[in-house]
Parts: structure tokens; sequence; C-alpha cells
């Protein structure tokens, strides 16, 4: 499905039980909502599932960037009033835990609760050559210059070995995402700096990070977790960055857990 929000156009899908609780999931860079797809059978059994494409990825309008995780917020703000949704539980990997972090700290009364995974609330600067080559490279050649490299972050070796069919459709993903979405949303990962936005995250918190992430490894999930009060935190051993498929059963039991405590149900 698409709707007007923001002045653009952003692809979604709503499933589960009409008058359930909403899980709101936003996916990682240079993929889109089909990234969740090992989720939402899970979730929709006690949850309405709202999986959505962030502006430049998948089915949503792609706009000259760079973009800002602020813009980034907005976007899923008025898709949650575009389509009725008075209060949702948020669920954000990578650059959707980014987006997470905003939007639990500038717009509390949207959330029931909020799950960071695979994120980081802080850039280094010295990042930020390998966010140049890496967005020159995707404009200059495609996403499929760079869809080696983002899978071999993505995945533990031996994941990578066994499970060819996941990771062709993760392959598959990246290499069709947007270049200009991909440049867009790189640059407001480039520049990230929400450390002092976590003082004000007051709804309840989860943060989720695999042991073997090289992305945003532990560390960066326990900066998260020392700066947002009375949050909670786990490690997923033997994943790396996309957790939620690399231990899917595993993360699915994890976040219920979390979700369905915050949760009359």
């Amino acid at each position: 499905m698409k709707i007007e929000a923001n002045g653009i156009s952003i692809g979604y899908d709503l499933d589960g039980p009409a008058n359930a609780p909403v899980i709101t999931m936003s996916h990682s860079l240079a993929a889109n909502r089909d990234m969740w797809w090992l989720q939402t059978g899970a979730l929709q059994q006690n949850y309405r599932v709202l999986r959505y494409d962030t502006r430049g990825h998948g089915e949503t309008s792609v706009t000259q960037g760079p973009y800002s995780i602020a813009l980034l917020v907005d976007d899923i703000v008025a898709l949650l009033d575009a389509i009725g949704i008075g209060k949702t539980h948020f669920v954000g990997l990578s650059m959707g835990g980014m987006i997470g972090q905003l939007l639990a700290a500038n717009h509390p009364g949207k959330l029931h609760s909020v799950t960071l995974c695979a994120t980081a609330c802080l850039m280094a600067p010295e990042m930020a050559p390998v966010w140049d080559e890496r967005i020159k490279s995707a404009k200059d050649n495609g996403m499929v210059a760079i869809s080696e490299t983002t899978i071999e972050r993505w995945f533990t070796q031996p994941y990578l070995t066994s499970n060819k069919a996941e990771v062709e459709r993760i392959t598959h993903m990246i290499e069709t995402t947007s270049a200009t979405g991909f440049a867009g949303c790189g640059q407001a990962i480039k520049t990230l700096d929400q450390l002092e936005d976590l003082a004000r995250i007051s709804v309840p918190t989860f943060i989720l990070v695999g042991a073997d992430d090289p992305s945003t490894p532990p560390a960066a999930s326990e900066v998260i977790n020392k700066h947002v009060k009375d949050s909670k935190m786990e490690v997923i051993e033997n994943s790396s960055h996309l957790l939620n498929v690399e231990q899917s059963r595993l993360f699915n039991e994890t976040l219920l857990a979390f979700v369905d405590g915050q949760t009359n149900i």
C-alpha cells in the first residue's frame, strides 16, 4: 500500500488483527520493509504490524538529499497520523534505531515503547571518510558496487555459508535500493549525534544487539543503555548486524517478551 504523508508517497503494509496494539517496524539503510519477513508472522498473532519503507527506499519516494534523522522522524509521524494510528510500539534496526531514538525523545506520546536494535547514537568523526567512500561508490557505480562488503558486515561467516537463500534475499534488497536514497540517508548517519537526546527518552526502552556486529557493536548499545533511564539491554550471541534474520527465532521471542510486558493483551 501507499499513502501521501509529509509531502512524499510512503510504501507500507499493515497486517494483523484490526483492534490489536500496533508494532511499527523500521528497517536498516539499504533495505526495505521486506527486511522484517521473518518477524511478521510471529508478531501479528497478537499485534497489528506496520512495516514501512524509509524515504529513499523501497516503494517510498526518493527525494534529493542530504536527509536528516529529524526528517525521517517527521516522515513516520506523518505516516502514523495519515493512517490513524495514535500510539504504537516502535522497533527500529540500525538506521531504524536511530529514527527510534529521536522519535522517542521528541514524540513520547506516540509510543508505548521503543526497541533499538543494532544501532548507535553517535557516529565517530573518523568514520566520515568511510561514509563518503560508500556514498561515492554507490552513486558512481550503483548499489551492486557495495553489496558484497555490506553483506559481509551484516552476517557472520557461518551464516553466510549455510543460508544462501536468506542472504540472496537481503542482497537483492541492497542492490535494488536507490543510490540517491542511500546517499541521502547515508549523509544523515555520517553526521549522527543524538547522545544528548537520549536523556529525554522516557518511554520503556529495550536495546538488542548482535554479539558479533562490527558495524554497531555491543559497545555502541551500551552507550545508549547508559544514557536512557531504566532501559534494558540484551546481547544475542552468534549474530552480526541483521540479528533479526540471523537469529530470527530468538530475536522474535526476546522482542515479544519485552513488548508483551508493556502491553495489556
